[in-house]
């Protein structure tokens, strides 16, 4: 019932604990307090001893203990609050300094939505487990005993029998236990599962509604979704039964304390008075047990969620890399490079490329032939290849993370645009940028215009800025890159699905951006790679063939034939009566 390392992690929130359970103690003192008091005084009264002293007396003693309870609930309930806080931060900070340790690599290991859910409904389960089960659970082992300590000078007999009764409540609760555990597990894999699902068919709603798709996965969610309510019934059926058990041993414990109070009053043993404070204390006893148990089902909840997030904190880091790229230019060569998502598919097969310093390079190919995968492994996301990638003659595997990104920055025909303003945006290359810098990359990019037409650098950006055009979203991605100003750039299908006068523009600033940068330009349409210094043709993970354009056309192999194809269908778009094909690669990414 308590997870060492959950307790060990969290150590800063011990106190709390300890504060919330001295509160409840004292609670239950004035709670004594007052009914010795009531019951002393009914005692007074029925012999007809009791006078103004006498009543006045009790009635200082009570008002100070009902007092003094209320002030002690509250303080628990504010230690409570500050564990719950001090929980939710601690591990939230852990989930996050994680996915920084982990860096863009992390979706290897885990998924978006579980993280989400975990940093989410996962940390909100466990402020139950900190900041309402630990010390209910301490507080539940501290209040039998002071009672049969303090009751034991009343009755021994009938606080012997309370306190032999105590215990059958934790049993419950263990025999529950090992079922729960394997029940919330189940419940949890279910759960995330459907989250990923849920993500999945938010993030491509646009794509299941052309193609018409979008009842078949709303059929997949509806049976997801049954087994999920499926799972989440048997959590309830069984919390409901365990919780009747607890029922049925607290009330017949209570009961049981209640009768052999009453049979030693009948004997003699006890005063009107003590009887009437065992009947009325009784209940104590098992009311701590009774609240643990109705918080157990959440904290076995939340402990499996811990051992999600204990997942996630566990998955293997690299070692801390400090070397360091140096030098104003930026090189990089990669010597017999394999590289599997899966086992048994091999993407990159050998490839050895060089990208000399101020170069400007092309990768070129049909789809899946490994040109992206390059790039994922160049900016350090696609971690698991084999061979040796250098970068100034420094490792990759060496390189500190930060320096990476400060010296290459990647441009993919997707990058994202942050909800908020176009400044903030473009802040995030550059915080300290002036106006006038942020314009000037604007401007260079055709944008200064338009944004002058709005609102300026404050006009506003909807997530993803779907409020833009296709191609502003790009030459704003662009423009953000450029303000980076790194000295190498890669651009991964950076003019893809986006219009022909879009196109034209960023692949002006690409050129111009290669006479002064090591510029790496992966594409599917041959012609905007013309004016590269050396063009990679790859082929099922292979370099089928290299040069430069006219060394590749000399050669009349490949390349020419994938060029001259695509010249014939883009001059069909030009001079043809239907124009839509104007732009159209043989890849369809025009």
């Amino acid at each position: 019932m308590i997870k060492k390392r959950l307790v060990g992690l969290l150590s800063h929130a011990k106190k709390y604990i300890v504060y919330n359970v001295l509160w409840q103690w004292i609670a239950l003192l004035a709670q004594i307090t007052v009914i010795f008091t009531v019951a002393g005084l009914l005692e007074e009264t029925l012999r007809g001893t009791a006078g103004s002293k006498e009543i006045y007396g009790a009635a200082f003693i009570l008002a100070g203990a009902m007092l003094l309870r209320y002030f002690c609930d509250r303080m628990a309930v504010r230690a409570s609050y500050a564990a719950g806080v001090d929980v939710k931060r601690i591990l939230r900070e852990k989930i996050y300094e994680k996915l920084l340790k982990l860096g863009t690599s992390y979706r290897e290991q885990t998924s978006t939505s579980e993280i989400v859910q975990l940093a989410t409904e996962g940390v909100e389960q466990l402020e139950t487990y900190f900041g309402r089960y630990l010390p209910q659970l301490f507080y539940s082992l501290l209040a039998p005993v002071t009672l049969f300590m303090i009751l034991s000078f009343v009755n021994r007999r009938a606080s012997v029998i309370l306190l032999i009764c105590v215990p059958l409540i934790p049993v419950s609760i263990v025999a529950v236990q090992k079922f729960a555990k394997k029940l919330l597990n189940k419940y949890w894999g279910i759960y995330t599962n459907l989250g990923d699902s849920f993500l999945e068919n938010l993030q491509g709603l646009t794509t299941l509604k052309i193609y018409q798709a979008d009842e078949q996965k709303a059929k997949e969610m509806d049976e997801e979704s049954a087994r999920f309510r499926s799972i989440t019934m048997k959590v309830l059926i069984m919390q409901l039964n365990s919780t009747s058990v607890m029922d049925v041993i607290a009330y017949g414990g209570a009961a049981v304390g209640m009768i052999v109070a009453m049979t030693e009053y009948g004997r003699g043993n006890v005063g009107f008075a003590g009887t009437l404070t065992i009947v009325l204390l009784a209940s104590e006893f098992f009311i701590p047990l009774r609240l643990l148990g109705s918080f157990f089902h959440i904290a076995m909840n939340g402990m499996a969620a811990s051992d999600k997030i204990f997942a996630l904190l566990d998955i293997p880091e690299q070692e801390e890399k400090s070397g360091e790229i140096i030098g104003e230019q930026t090189a990089a060569q990669l010597e017999n490079i394999h590289f599997s998502y899966e086992e048994n598919r091999e993407i990159l097969k050998g490839i050895s490329m060089e990208f000399p310093a101020g170069s400007f390079t092309a990768l070129v190919g049909t789809s899946g032939c490994g040109k992206s995968t390059i790039a994922g492994i160049l900016m350090g996301r696609n971690r698991g290849y084999r061979g040796m990638v250098t970068i100034n003659g420094v490792s990759l595997d060496e390189i500190r993370e930060q320096s990476l990104t400060s010296h290459v920055t990647l441009v993919t025909h997707n990058s994202y645009l942050f909800q908020g303003t176009v400044e903030e945006n473009l802040r995030m290359a550059k915080s300290d940028a002036t106006v006038e810098e942020l314009w000037n990359v604007l401007r260079k990019v055709n944008l200064e215009g338009f944004l002058k037409t709005q609102e300026g650098l404050n006009t506003k950006i909807q997530e993803k800025g779907s409020n833009f055009s296709g191609g502003q979203c790009q030459r704003l991605a662009i423009a953000r890159a450029l303000l980076h100003d790194t000295p190498m750039y890669i651009f991964d299908e950076a003019t893809s699905n986006i219009d022909v006068e879009s196109e034209e523009l960023i692949m002006k600033v690409i050129h111009e951006l290669a006479e002064k940068k090591t510029v790496i330009l992966i594409s599917h349409r041959l012609a905007n790679v013309m004016k590269a210094d050396q063009i990679y043709l790859l082929q099922d993970g292979q370099i089928e063939e290299q040069g430069n354009h006219e060394s590749l056309m000399e050669r009349e192999g490949v390349y020419h034939k994938l060029y001259s194809y695509q010249s014939r269908l883009e001059q069909y778009g030009f001079t043809g009566k239907d124009t839509k094909w104007k732009g159209v690669s043989a890849c369809g990414n025009r």
